[in-house]
């Protein structure tokens, strides 16, 4: 998949920093990649980019086909003359380090309604044109989720199931009815996911054009209150009254003694390959036009997967359940041709996961704070590193590395110490220097640990529902000193990428 040693850095378009209470794909995304490309990065690793409910969380999505409105720049929309510069004042919490989401999105959703009316007044006929291509390109997907996401606005943010019968079933006569009567709502949430989209490949193609390739996440699973499942029911295992019979979840593990229920959807295997995994074929075609490679979260679900009753309260209940194994990706392969992928294979994997994951030659994970206080045998020393592998300081899961330092035994930091040479006042940096020399073909780095910081600015805690995925940035942070500091050991340990020329920064329009 690699042409050689690269390494990249993780952090998703939320956390960056701006005025608008939540970091979006504008101005300050662009200055990132220059950012990255001073720091001689070749990967921006990401989260997924769908539009979020209740807890935030972008793994648990309205939509895994959509893109979030949030993270649409608001200035872009301002330069199309679609919106007043005067709007882009006031926003909830502006520069600060913590998303208020509460606040931001009625903000935000507020100026975006704005710039509708704005174009629906004044866009040019290229826009307008621009705008009914997308559709028209995108309509079977598009269509489904500007009604589902017109209806969760008719309905408040209800769950489906809580809807009017007739809807929640897609009665036909029921569906026709609503088209009507929404029809400027639905036409609203097409025009989010066309400036959405379009701001998306611009932001792309700038990054490919200066060398730096996307990496994407896809969950395995969906949400249940979701396009997604509204619209494919009978893939997934629901009762007749349409609620989840089984759901989805782990073992008691690193994270959570009980194990942790997620409770999504589970998918009804035997259905999809009938189909020819087609629902899934058009999943990984659409987020193959939004990055360059793919992520897949929880890859071990593909072997199997733990199956816990609806009923249960915990995950301890479940049980494993045989996944798809091969024939997906030989569906997904047949009809996209070879794709970049990245194997999530953390947690509890056992041997039929990696045989799985070398049948199909995706690149595995290791994640650095997972190695200590054991023995030399640990798969998450360095010194047992393959070539095949992506290597992480910690993941969007983890604490910070200066966070989880300081809640270790010290018997595990004497570990550490011995095996990196590591110190207290340098421990970030001790973990970036051994992830970047390691032989792994890939090395990511969370943003939070080259910025140093501590458990605050954790991103994820699994399991808690609240108070997750509000961490951002400060403009300050994002100086050239860092940047300068990782070009050095990216350098230092062949990570360096080959470039003819310094390519031009990015200039505000």
């Amino acid at each position: 998949m690699y042409d050689r040693r690269v390494s990249g850095i993780l952090l998703h378009p939320s956390a960056l920093p701006g005025a608008g209470g939540i970091g979006d794909i504008g101005d300050t995304a662009y200055r990132f990649v220059d950012w990255l490309v001073t720091a001689k990065q070749r990967r921006w690793q990401i989260m997924p980019l769908g539009p979020t409910s209740y807890g935030d969380s972008p793994y648990a999505g309205l939509s895994a086909l959509a893109g979030n409105p949030l993270l649409i720049s608001l200035e872009q929309l301002v330069r199309l003359g679609w919106l007043d510069e005067g709007a882009l004042q006031g926003a909830p919490g502006a520069y600060g380090d913590w998303i208020d989401y509460g606040a931001v999105i009625p903000w935000k959703l507020a100026r975006l309604e704005w710039a509708f009316a704005g174009f629906t007044a004044r866009a040019d006929g290229q826009h307008r044109a621009a705008f009914e291509q997308f559709c028209a390109e995108q309509q079977a997907w598009l269509d489904t989720f500007a009604l589902f996401a017109a209806l969760k606005e008719a309905y408040h943010g209800e769950p489906w199931n809580r809807w009017e019968a007739g809807l929640a079933r897609r009665e036909p006569a029921a569906i026709e009815t609503v088209r009507r009567q929404l029809a400027e709502r639905i036409q609203f949430q097409r025009f989010l996911q066309w400036v959405f989209f379009t701001q998306w490949a611009a932001l792309r193609h700038y990054a490919n054009e200066r060398g730096v390739q996307i990496i994407g996440d896809l969950p395995i699973f969906v949400a249940y209150d979701s396009a997604d499942v509204w619209a494919n029911p009978d893939i997934f295992h629901l009762d007749a009254n349409g609620n989840p019979t089984v759901v989805a979840g782990v073992p008691p593990d690193y994270f959570s003694p009980t194990g942790q229920r997620w409770g999504n959807p589970l998918y009804r295997w035997d259905v999809l390959a009938q189909r020819g995994y087609d629902w899934w074929i058009e999943r990984f075609r659409l987020l193959f036009r939004l990055v360059d490679i793919v992520r897949i979260d929880h890859f071990r679900g593909f072997a199997a997967y733990w199956e816990v009753p609806a009923q249960a309260a915990t995950a301890m209940e479940g049980r494993w359940v045989p996944g798809p194994g091969a024939a997906l990706f030989a569906a997904v392969r047949a009809q996209l041709g070879p794709v970049p992928i990245i194997a999530e294979d953390l947690g509890l994997i056992t041997p039929d996961v990696d045989e799985l994951r070398r049948q199909l030659g995706f690149p595995g994970m290791a994640v650095l704070q997972f190695a200590w206080g054991g023995d030399a045998t640990s798969n998450y020393l360095p010194h047992n590193y393959t070539r095949d592998l992506v290597v992480y300081t910690g993941t969007h899961d983890n604490d910070t590395t200066v966070g989880w330092w300081s809640t270790l035994d010290e018997h595990t930091r004497q570990h550490v110490r011995n095996y990196l040479g590591a110190r207290d006042e340098t421990i970030a940096w001790d973990f970036i220097r051994a992830a970047l020399m390691s032989v792994a073909d890939t090395a990511i780095i969370p943003m939070q640990d080259v910025l140093g910081l501590g458990s605050w600015a954790r991103l994820n805690l699994p399991g808690r529902a609240e108070g997750n995925w509000a961490w951002r940035m400060r403009p300050e942070q994002l100086n050239v000193d860092r940047a300068h500091h990782l070009a050095y050991l990216t350098g230092l340990y062949g990570r360096e990428p080959l470039v003819e020329k310094e390519p031009a920064t990015y200039q505000q329009a």
